[in-house]
């Protein structure tokens, strides 16, 4: 194997569930491509790096300061749904079902791999909600950290955070159950038990 190609595969096997098999298919998928994909892929790349940053407020991803969605009036300021990465931003967007703002955190707590609130966006969000409820008096945060202990963590420390601002600030946290489809003899005890605690009048 030349160091060429070597480099490659150390390279794609950073990337977040690809071991050194599926690196190596892909760095020889590129070395066969007769489209100069490899080149094509370099490309999108570097431009992905030189244009993509932060959005100041939200901490999407964008190509301007402020991105779309918190750039816009139509959207409802007076909720505001907390998320860990950009594609859960992304996740909602594409169902179409919510019409507030968002804060990306960037992780969650997780002390096993050494990341405290203080290595996530906690102090950027504090100013944010405290922001949005300074202009309206009148909101309400989502947590929608996934359903891990990690991000039970995490949801508990958002909530305590913003206890700290006001108590009148409504703190939602999304529902959490059985997922459609499931068969029941399949479902652990927490499954169950979020299930059962969010159950609704028919």
């Amino acid at each position: 194997m030349t160091k060429a190609v070597e480099k490659v595969i150390e390279e794609f096997e950073k990337l977040p569930g690809v071991g050194p098999k599926s690196a190596a298919r892909m760095a020889y998928h590129y070395l066969r491509s007769p489209n100069k994909d490899a080149s094509a892929l370099a490309e999108a790349l570097i431009e992905m790096d030189q244009k993509v940053v932060f959005c100041q407020k939200c901490f999407n991803v964008s190509e301007t300061s402020e991105c779309e969605i918190c750039s816009t009036p139509l959207r409802d300021s007076h909720k505001i749904c907390i998320v860990e990465e950009p594609l859960d931003v992304v996740a909602f967007e594409k169902a179409g079902i919510f019409n507030g703002l968002y804060f990306v955190l960037g992780g969650v707590i997780s002390p096993a791999d050494g990341i405290g609130p203080e290595e996530l966006r906690m102090a950027q969000m504090t100013r944010r909600i405290n922001q949005l409820y300074e202009e309206h008096k009148q909101l309400e945060v989502i947590i929608a950290t996934n359903p891990s202990l990690e991000g039970e963590a995490t949801a508990s420390f958002i909530h305590e955070a913003i206890r700290n601002i006001s108590d009148d600030i409504q703190v939602t946290r999304l529902a959490m159950g059985l997922p459609t489809g499931a068969d029941l003899e399949y479902a652990d005890r927490t499954t169950l038990l979020r299930a059962l605690e969010g159950r609704r009048a028919v």
